[in-house]
């Protein structure tokens, strides 16, 4: 991989350009691109055109830039973040039914939680969350049950850098967030009331992975009212018993087992129709048409 003079390699500086963009900025100009990235205008220029021209990033009319759709297309092959979204959504959404307030679903991202889906009502409290958007461990109730399970060399990590305290509920320490942790990883739920604001209370439980482990975090934000979170926790209990039953389904070994092969790919990860699976499966060149690996031979 080559590496520029100070030891950082080309890729890693393009995305330093890609990371520039967030769900609050999603439209930036060539300074600002450069000025977020830490780069010199020089650099960032090159760096913007190599992007553009693989449609990694878009040139606006304004000569702003923008995240080109060609990510999404990289994203949406993967069978994890997105294969998880997809798998989750209609249990996120029986739990959205019940709440009528916020309901997410976040991964462990580096020291923060990455929020992947959210469902909300126009009227419900205060959520600092977005899809796609990102919030310190420690200040999240889905970001506490993933660092509860997580690397101990994380929690190291992310008590030496610290987090931001936005009320007085706000985990202060590292003692604290160790002891808040070990009460996670014991009651196999977290509540985090008031700690980015004071109206809203967010409870999350894990959602298991299919060769075990917590391969997600599944949550509520609703009013911070003193009622008794235990309603939510069952409810998002059973939601996450049945988004781990279908990552199972979904992650069956391909081969090497006694018996029929289980079916793997398109049909456990993906909402559609039964008519539609047995066309893709019959034409097994559209699917590599739509993935941008052929000319498409199924326009009508």
């Amino acid at each position: 991989m080559a590496r520029g003079s100070a030891g950082e390699s080309v890729l890693h500086k393009h995305l330093r350009v890609l990371e520039s963009f967030d769900s609050m900025r999603p439209f930036l100009n060539l300074s600002e691109i450069a000025d977020a990235a830490g780069l010199a205008p020089s650099t960032a220029h090159r760096l913007v055109g190599e992007l553009e021209r693989e449609g990694l990033l878009e040139r606006m009319p304004d000569r702003s830039y923008r995240l080109g759709i060609r990510l999404w297309e990289f994203a949406s092959r993967t069978p994890g973040a997105l294969g998880l979204r997809e798998l989750a959504r209609p249990w996120l959404s029986a739990v959205h039914a019940r709440v009528r307030q916020h309901a997410q679903l976040g991964v462990l991202a580096g020291r923060d939680v990455l929020f992947i889906e959210r469902m909300s009502t126009r009227d419900a409290v205060v959520n600092a969350t977005l899809i796609g958007g990102r919030i310190p461990l420690p200040l999240s109730s889905s970001g506490l049950v993933l660092l509860a399970h997580a690397d101990p060399a994380l929690v190291d990590d992310v008590i030496a850098h610290g987090w931001p305290h936005h009320t007085a509920e706000t985990i202060r320490g590292g003692t604290a967030l160790r002891e808040r942790l070990a009460r996670v990883r014991a009651d196999g739920f977290a509540v985090a009331a008031g700690q980015i604001h004071l109206e809203s209370r967010g409870i999350a439980v894990p959602v298991m992975g299919p060769h075990g482990g917590v391969y997600a975090a599944m949550g509520v934000v609703i009013p911070n009212d003193g009622s008794t979170p235990l309603p939510s926790i069952e409810l998002l209990r059973m939601a996450a018993v049945g988004i781990t039953r279908d990552l199972a389904t979904a992650y069956l070994p391909d081969s090497g087992r006694d018996g029929p092969t289980p079916e793997h790919g398109l049909q456990p990860l993906l909402s559609m129709s039964r008519r539609s699976l047995e066309y893709f499966e019959a034409h097994p060149a559209d699917v590599a048409a739509h993935h941008g690996h052929g000319e498409w031979a199924g326009a009508v």
